[in-house]
């Protein structure tokens, strides 16, 4: 089994990394292969709603980033752990542009895994940016894996140090890795013993417009 982890900050190991680490550390001990993936450096398109993903195999039209490649590996993981700083009570704008494409895209490659978002703050703004990263999951058949409060850390800036001085949020973060390894046991478990995710309906879509 195997959960990637996406780090949406620019700073490649602070707070979000010190975060997503204490989580990956648990899972590792758990027989998990992890992969934390960087998507916070470099610019990511936004998603422009052109359909055309709808007849290329579920990969995005755009070429230039790393969404693609991205599709590619979920298709072979288990679970998958979203992380972002607070940019004004919002996650990174890059991680949100990453994953409408992603989602929007490569739907098929995430549906019925479990997830979950992971959030680092100076401050505030935490509780706000974790819905929005959920919503992803919660419009696509995923499980959404929980720890023992939200999953949230807290320090300064570019002071993963600080993050590390916030024993109840790295406690969260290994509870959410313990939470994860579980549910994907289950799962496996459940596959194993023949029982398979659901059948999904075919999309009936409406408007309000009378």
């Amino acid at each position: 089994m195997k959960v990637l982890l996406f780090n949406g900050s620019s700073n490649e190991h602070g707070c979000t990394y010190t975060a997503l680490k204490e989580a990956a550390s648990v899972l590792e001990k758990n027989g998990i292969e992890t992969e934390i993936i960087q998507v916070g450096k470099n610019a990511i398109r936004d998603c422009i709603g052109c359909g055309v993903c709808r007849k290329l195999d579920g990969q995005c039209v755009f070429k230039d980033d790393i969404v693609n490649e991205v599709i590619q590996k979920a298709k072979e993981a288990d679970g998958f752990i979203f992380g972002s700083p607070v940019y004004y009570a919002h996650p990174s704008g890059r991680l949100l542009s990453f994953m409408d494409r992603l989602f929007y895209a490569g739907s098929a490659a995430f549906a019925f895994k479990p997830a979950a978002a992971v959030v680092s703050a100076r401050r505030a703004g935490t509780t706000a940016s974790l819905e929005a990263i959920t919503k992803h999951f919660t419009i696509n058949q995923m499980p959404v894996v929980s720890s023992n409060y939200w999953c949230m850390t807290h320090g300064a800036q570019n002071s993963p140090e600080q993050a590390r001085q916030d024993f109840e949020g790295m406690q969260i973060m290994r509870v959410l890795g313990e939470n994860m390894a579980w549910l994907l046991k289950c799962i496996e478990a459940g596959k194993n013993s023949g029982i398979n995710h659901p059948q999904t309906e075919d999309k009936i879509w409406t408007n309000f417009i009378r």
